[in-house]
């Protein structure tokens, strides 16, 4: 990888004495885009379409190349088989920076920080047991704002049961599950909770799938946590008249009328405070940032509003206090629920 760096090094180097004979202003140019820092991130499977966590990242990103004046590549991944080579890719580009995104890329990025540890790592939604010296890992309390829109989906709910949809059984998405479920409980309605996977974080049809059959079985109110395949489930809500709960940005755009709430993660923030940290010489290498409501890290969309109404807005908001000041703690797991229970 070296000899490869130095050889490019080398080819840049060339052309640049050329450019400077030939023209001095193309040269200044030059010199002006070597001195910006240079961030690549690989996105999860999806894309960055997926109006859900990828795109979230994306707009971070975006927003970092604006206000900080970083130079910025995405790298889409299609399937998980992809993670490795478009991490190898990005490193290839000589970045400053990689970011992946999801927890899906945990080896994927592991491999690749152990084999090239002066280059610098960020991971979304993932940690590991022996951090690696040069990764960042930036992790979620995703289970405080699923907590909250449990809260909701149990005041909210006509028919005394809801549902929810995930991705892949894995402990990030058992937290938005166990969250929700302890804010269902919570919101002294008697509603029950209904729960399955979808397997896959990017099959809008099979999110519609399971939702349609869900809404058949009278459930009126459905929670996914999913990724793209969530878009599925909110068309079904669209279609049935149903009620559908959001998930890591504000979904309400996707159906104005039927997406009561959505459960955000700041994954937006939190990329665009990582490359910050960056430039600002106080990047975190070797160490585990979490962010939850106390960093404004995650929440409920703000167009909540316009479909709950302000006696529930009321308790999520005092819920909500007393997460923040410890007197809640909210289940990431089945274990964790239990006791609450």
């Amino acid at each position: 990888m070296q000899i490869k760096r130095i050889l490019s090094l080398g080819i840049v180097l060339s052309l640049t004495t050329s450019m400077l004979v030939g023209c001095s202003s193309s040269s200044d140019k030059e010199e002006q885009s070597s001195d910006s820092l240079r961030i690549t991130m690989v996105s999860d499977v999806g894309g960055i379409n997926d109006q859900s966590f990828n795109q979230s990242a994306w707009e971070g990103l975006q927003k970092a190349e604006k206000e900080l004046g970083v130079e910025v590549n995405i790298i889409e991944s299609k399937q998980a088989s992809d993670y490795a080579q478009n991490v190898e890719t990005a490193i290839d580009e000589d970045p400053d920076l990689v970011i992946g995104i999801g927890f899906q890329m945990d080896d994927a990025i592991k491999d690749a920080a152990s084999n090239y540890p002066d280059q610098k790592f960020a991971i979304i939604d993932h940690s590991y047991e022996e951090q690696p010296e040069n990764v960042n890992s930036i992790m979620f309390n995703a289970q405080e704002a699923s907590y909250l829109v449990g809260l909701i989906a149990g005041k909210k709910s006509e028919t005394g049961k809801v549902g929810f949809i995930g991705g892949t059984r894995n402990p990030v998405i058992e937290s938005f599950e166990y969250g929700f479920l302890a804010g269902v409980d919570a919101s002294k309605s008697e509603a029950s909770v209904s729960r399955q996977y979808a397997d896959t974080y990017s099959d809008a049809s099979k999110g519609k799938a399971i939702a349609n059959q869900m809404h058949n079985d009278n459930i009126d109110i459905i929670f996914t946590a999913a990724g793209d395949t969530g878009s599925g489930a909110i068309e079904s809500a669209r279609e049935n008249g149903k009620m559908a709960i959001g998930v890591d940005r504000d979904q309400n755009a996707l159906a104005p009328d039927n997406v009561i709430t959505s459960a955000v993660k700041r994954v937006d923030m939190v990329v665009y405070n990582t490359i910050k940290d960056l430039v600002d010489g106080n990047f975190k290498a070797g160490e585990v940032s979490i962010y939850g409501l106390n960093e404004d890290g995650v929440g409920i969309a703000a167009t909540t509003e316009k479909n709950v109404d302000e006696e529930t807005l009321t308790f999520v908001k005092e819920q909500t206090e007393k997460i923040k000041n410890g007197q809640i703690k909210i289940p990431t797991n089945q274990e964790e629920y239990d006791k609450m229970k």
